[in-house]
């Protein structure tokens, strides 16, 4: 059942036009994932033609490197293309972006509350980057996880961030950007962690790592992940925007009933198998061509994913955190729910499996 409802994804892109993948997952069934031996988190990979592009913080600094395959990343030489400064501070969950023929590295820096969004931008992936600049996000405040797409003619950001000057909780928000490097107009929520499967884990309760891309039917997603990272109940979630609505409309987005991966069985959501072989996954990367959220992965037998997790039977810490490469698809006919929201309380899609 579950392959072939995953093999039906592959007719759906060849409908839509994104692009003709001959095989979805092999008559082998998905593959599981397999650990890097990148002991580190937040991967951020993108595919150029054949070479696939990943982004990682060292701390004060940010490497970047250039390999022909996901696996090969971790053997591939990292070369520096940015390194902080005192007054920055540490540097978080780097992405790296594509858009008119440029590179965008998007990063947070910052002590405590002043954590803020900044970006760097060059014509090579791997080298030639402009200083760091800082987003003039609006609101100005503690912002981490940020990363620019175009849906329907329009370029976006959305990020993990503060509803004020306090620790709380962490939203997800949508702005406009009339360039990559330019936000335009108000922040909207999109998401805040609400639901009781996303507040397993507090002080505080924890929506980040939001990651765009468009189901076969054209619908826009973003997939995040809930519950504190230094938890073994992190795990990944799905908004979905309702076919024509306003990304900018919290009551246009449906989020998943449970996490659609994750370690533990009493946050998935039904249907959804927990792990196997990993504890925490999340922060995860679509490996997509050119960053392009409007592409499908590359043919074959694989979508190729990258998360993070912590090998099962390993101590859960972030220190033991690696980078995987595992697989998704796209399932379709997923009923999202909520209650006492005004408009439509359910709404019916295409949802995301995980494979490890």
């Amino acid at each position: 059942m579950r392959l072939s409802r995953c093999l039906s994804t592959a007719v759906a892109f060849v409908a839509c036009g994104v692009l003709a993948v001959t095989t979805a997952l092999s008559s082998a069934g998905p593959a599981r994932a397999d650990q890097t031996g990148l002991r580190a988190a937040d991967p951020s990979v993108l595919r150029v033609g054949g070479t696939y592009v990943s982004v990682q913080s060292t701390g004060d600094g940010i490497v970047v490197r250039q390999a022909p395959s996901t696996a090969a990343l971790a053997s591939a030489p990292a070369r520096q293309v940015w390194t902080g400064t005192p007054d920055l501070g540490g540097v978080w969950a780097p992405e790296i972006v594509r858009d008119g023929g440029r590179y965008h590295i998007y990063f947070s820096a910052g002590g405590g509350p002043d954590r803020r969004m900044y970006v760097i931008s060059s014509t090579e992936p791997d080298s030639g980057y402009t200083a760091a600049t800082k987003l003039a996000l609006p609101d100005d405040k503690w912002a981490i996880d940020g990363t620019l797409f175009t849906f329907e003619g329009q370029r976006w950001f959305v990020w993990s961030g503060w509803a004020g000057d306090t620790d709380v909780e962490q939203n997800l928000y949508i702005a406009r950007m009339s360039s990559p490097t330019t936000p335009t107009g108000a922040r909207y929520v999109i998401s805040q962690p609400r639901e009781p499967w996303e507040r397993v884990v507090g002080n505080p309760y924890i929506n980040e790592g939001p990651q765009p891309i468009r189901d076969p039917d054209g619908q826009l997603h973003v997939v995040y992940s809930a519950n504190g990272s230094w938890s073994d109940q992190y795990c990944l979630a799905d908004l979905r925007l309702r076919a024509g609505g306003d990304p900018t409309h919290v009551w246009d987005w449906y989020k998943s009933n449970g996490c659609l991966f994750g370690s533990h069985r009493a946050t998935m959501m039904a249907g959804w198998d927990p792990t196997l072989h990993v504890d925490g996954p999340g922060h995860h990367s679509f490996v997509l061509l050119d960053g392009d959220i409007g592409t499908s992965p590359p043919a074959g037998p694989r979508f190729p994913l990258m998360f993070h997790a912590v090998p099962k039977g390993t101590p859960y810490a972030w220190e033991n955190r690696y980078w995987y490469t595992g697989t998704f698809c796209w399932w379709g006919g997923t009923t999202y729910r909520r209650a006492n929201v005004p408009g439509p309380h359910t709404d019916t899609g295409w949802s995301l499996k995980f494979f490890e």
